[in-house]
């Protein structure tokens, strides 16, 4: 279809094209004048990617992404119209149609993929320009440490311009990751929970019966998917087949600054690079309040803010994990868990499906070491660096094999020299899922698919005990702390996360937290001051390493599944969290303290059928806002990935800015 069309569209119907998953950068560029854009029954999920394609529509008055099945155009539901009142009465209905429909979230997502690209192409889809509100879609396409440097006072939330044409060089949804331009108060607690209580309170029962929407797209399911399309969107009339009013736009200002994060580390608007760096180089020869103190981090982390918030799609690219061995056999390795380095921020060790480990340079993809399985390991579960030994690991493997190595006696296996040493072996422990080295590289703990957690002393190779019923249930992950050798944390699908102390002994732990579901793992902020416990289906909740106080629950979406393993794991030390489960194909990203959404990171598989999950996820210990993700294909043929995150950074350009292709849509179509 030639650019003059696209120009001239008015309305835009993808309804039912489940291969469409996401919308990419300029994909809307081209459409100066659309006002209606119907999106139901597809596969987009991700907020931020979808506020921010969205936000490149100037004219767009009517968007919906499920539908009133009574109306056949994205105007408004002359149902809904006649009962509305002036007060917004359906923030209560979408909360309650948010429980509801979460649980489905996960089954949609996994729809087969029946439309394909070419669909796009189909003028059938495409309206007439002279599109009315009165008119009709075809029937045939119908069937979800900060820095306090705000003001205590409210400051009134405005709409941030359009991007500026420096930052276009950017292959991404650049600038309007989140099109809402909020100002955090100080304490970052306004509260808008008194409105919407009253508000859902006060919805008449017989009016949620008289709309009920059909064909919901995953996006829909997101909490507060209403509040941040409206608020992301200010031109918007109707969505959904609901008008949007200004108390509905009032409303939704507030829900979002109790629930996202604008910016990384509570920057209340976007900043250049350039002027950051200005500012910091002027920052010493001006005398600053005593009232009004800065962080030696400050500049740095508004450098961090500023990229973060330039991108709405980040760098994504797979880690290569294939290479030479043995001097020129080439291996296509399976990975099943990863660990970076602790102290070489090059380096990553990753342990397969068939029993082997491999240290890899993460940054140039080339392989540093490479152990065999030699027989004796099936798939590596369990995976941990020795801290004043670096070139040393624990490998632990699902049949129990726990071994020692040195990395750099295995560099031979690489260059194909000679090699002998086959590593040191501990006593098996049987269906082992957890491996952990305490803080002076003398103890390590392991537990598995028993009750039991083994003690091993490192330097002798020895058992030293092996503690017994520590919980009702098979304990999935044991972690010692990071700076107290003698403590650890167990967490067990019995619900129960504990402290244990070394010198009191097994028979009573220092405090026991439960949870709502079984507990898939827990982990200590890198300065112990915290636990981060992660339980079945997204129930993720940051306690006081102290006594086990529960401080904040992040409040993440559940599907109903009680497969979907949760795994959560600190970024930037212990400022944010980010967390993964694997009967879904994102990360979200949260503030630490407050528990505000920051992003959220959308996996996409390639070719068909090609589904995505998250098996597992590390921060990057040594740069801000990067992370590694473990993923899984739903195709029991393919084999897993490493995925390499970098919010700092957007995705790769595929296209000259200057192209004329550049005018034409280009939407993400999922396998």
């Amino acid at each position: 279809m030639s650019q003059e069309v696209f120009l001239q569209l008015q309305t835009l119907n993808l309804d039912f094209n489940t291969s469409l998953t996401s919308f990419h950068e300029n994909c809307f560029s081209c459409m100066p004048i659309l006002k209606h854009l119907s999106v139901c029954a597809t596969r987009v999920s991700n907020l931020w990617t979808t506020g921010a394609a969205l936000s490149k529509l100037p004219s767009l008055t009517e968007l919906r992404f499920q539908n009133c099945l009574c109306c056949n155009n994205t105007g408004p539901c002359p149902k809904s119209s006649a009962q509305r009142t002036q007060d917004n009465n359906w923030n209560g209905y979408y909360d309650d149609l948010y429980v509801r429909a979460s649980s489905r979230h996960s089954l949609l997502l996994n729809q087969p993929h029946s439309y394909s690209e070419e669909m796009l192409q189909d003028t059938s889809v495409i309206e007439d320009p002279s599109f009315s509100e009165n008119s009709h879609w075809p029937r045939e396409h119908f069937s979800e440490d900060y820095e306090v440097d705000a003001p205590n006072d409210y400051e009134e939330l405005s709409f941030p311009d359009s991007l500026s044409n420096a930052l276009h060089n950017f292959d991404l949804l650049i600038n309007n990751a989140f099109p809402l331009g909020m100002l955090l108060t100080d304490d970052g607690d306004f509260s808008a929970s008194s409105i919407y209580s009253s508000q859902a309170q006060s919805l008449d029962v017989s009016e949620k019966r008289e709309y009920s929407t059909h064909h919901p797209s995953p996006i829909c399911f997101e909490k507060h998917y209403r509040d941040y399309i409206i608020a992301s969107l200010p031109q918007l009339q109707v969505l959904d087949n609901l008008p949007v009013n200004d108390t509905d736009k009032e409303s939704a200002k507030f829900r979002i600054l109790k629930c996202f994060e604008h910016l990384p580390y509570r920057r209340k608007e976007k900043e250049s690079v350039v002027s950051i760096l200005k500012n910091r180089e002027t920052n010493g020869k001006q005398k600053t309040s005593c009232l009004h103190v800065r962080s030696p981090q400050y500049h740095c982390r508004s450098l961090g803010a500023a990229r973060v918030g330039a991108s709405a799609w980040p760098s994504l690219h797979p880690l290569s994990t294939s290479g030479c061995v043995f001097g020129d056999e080439n291996k296509s390795f399976r990975p099943r868990q990863f660990e970076y380095h602790p102290s070489d921020a090059g380096l990553m060790a990753f342990g397969t499906l068939d029993g082997e480990v491999v240290v890899v340079n993460h940054e140039n993809a080339k392989i540093f070491s490479y152990i065999p399985s030699l027989g004796a390991m099936n798939s590596v579960l369990g995976l941990c660096w020795l801290k004043k030994y670096p070139s040393k690991i624990i490998a632990g493997s699902d049949n129990g094999s726990l071994r020692l190595y040195d990395v750099q006696h295995w560099q031979a296996a690489v260059t194909g020299r000679n090699f002998t040493s086959s590593g040191f072996a501990f006593d098996d422990f049987d269906q082992l899922t957890s491996v952990h080295v305490n803080a002076t590289d003398d103890l390590f703990i392991a537990s598995g698919y028993s009750k039991n957690v083994a003690l091993y002393d490192i330097n002798t190779g020895k058992c030293l005990n092996m503690f017994g019923d520590m919980h009702q249930q098979h304990i999935n992950v044991v972690k010692f702390s990071n700076h107290s050798p003698s403590v650890f944390a167990t967490s067990s699908f019995d619900q129960d996360v504990k402290m244990w102390d070394l010198r009191q002994g097994p028979s009573q732990p220092c405090f026991k937290a439960t949870s709502g579901h079984g507990n898939v793992m827990v982990c200590f902020s890198p300065d112990d001051l915290y636990l981060l416990v992660s339980a079945v289906d997204n129930e993720v909740k940051q306690l006081s390493a102290i006594d086990g106080r529960l401080l904040l629950d992040f409040d993440i979406a559940s599907t109903g599944s009680s497969q979907n393993y949760t795994r959560s794991y600190y970024l930037n030390g212990r400022d944010y969290i980010i967390s993964g489960s694997c009967d879904e194909n994102v990360v979200r990203i949260c503030c630490a303290q407050t528990g505000r959404r920051l992003r959220d990171i959308s996996l996409e598989g390639k070719g068909s059928g090609a589904s995505m999950f998250v098996q597992s996820l590390r921060g990057d210990p040594f740069r801000d806002f990067n992370m590694s993700i473990l993923a899984a294909y739903m195709r029991p043929s393919s084999n897993s990935e490493i995925i390499k995150v970098n919010l700092l950074a957007s995705s790769d350009s595929s296209s000259d800015p200057s192209d004329d292709e550049t005018y034409l849509p280009s939407f993400g179509m999922g396998g």
